[in-house]
């Protein structure tokens, strides 16, 4: 039984780590490379409706899961027949931990500000308003989130593989 909740918490946090890699590359290689090109209208307006979009039962449940699973998978590996699979799981948790951090420490609130500042029909001064959105710090640390979850993700991956070693 607990072989098999093992497996299950780690295949869930390997899926929800994925797609939250996924996620935060496409922002990093598509969407703000796409954005930085538009004019200041287009930058709000389109980025406003992105963070609207993106606050949604499933990317919610991907965020949050992908730590909740992945601590879950560090607990239940915690004895001593599970010690080549849990260290590659605590790195990948506190990887996720950083970049969840990050995520409500810096471009939560970031995302706030421009969603705060109103339609963009109505914005007299929407350079202001992207140049207060400070869109270089919201990149390099949204750069810095798919690293890390890349990087975690890795570790996920080689827990599995170790994880069906063991088995």
């Amino acid at each position: 039984m607990l072989k098999s909740t093992q497996v299950i918490s780690l295949i869930a946090a390997t899926l929800t780590m994925g797609v939250m890699t996924g996620a935060f590359q496409l922002y990093s290689y598509a969407i703000m490379p796409g954005l930085r090109s538009t004019d200041d209208r287009t930058f709000v307006a389109a980025f406003q409706a992105i963070d609207r979009a993106i606050i949604n039962p499933l990317f919610l449940a991907n965020f949050v899961g992908a730590l909740l699973f992945t601590a879950l998978a560090a607990v239940l590996h915690l004895g001593a027949d599970a010690h080549k699979v849990l260290p590659w799981l605590v790195a990948a948790a506190v990887l996720y931990l950083v970049v969840f951090a990050i995520t409500i420490g810096v471009n939560v609130p970031l995302n706030d500000a421009i969603k705060a500042a109103g339609d963009p029909d109505g914005i007299a001064n929407l350079a202001a308003v992207r140049e207060q959105f400070r869109e270089a710090r919201w990149v390099q640390f949204n750069h810095v989130r798919a690293v890390l979850t890349t990087v975690a993700l890795g570790c996920l991956a080689w827990a599995l593989v170790l994880h069906g070693r063991e088995v």
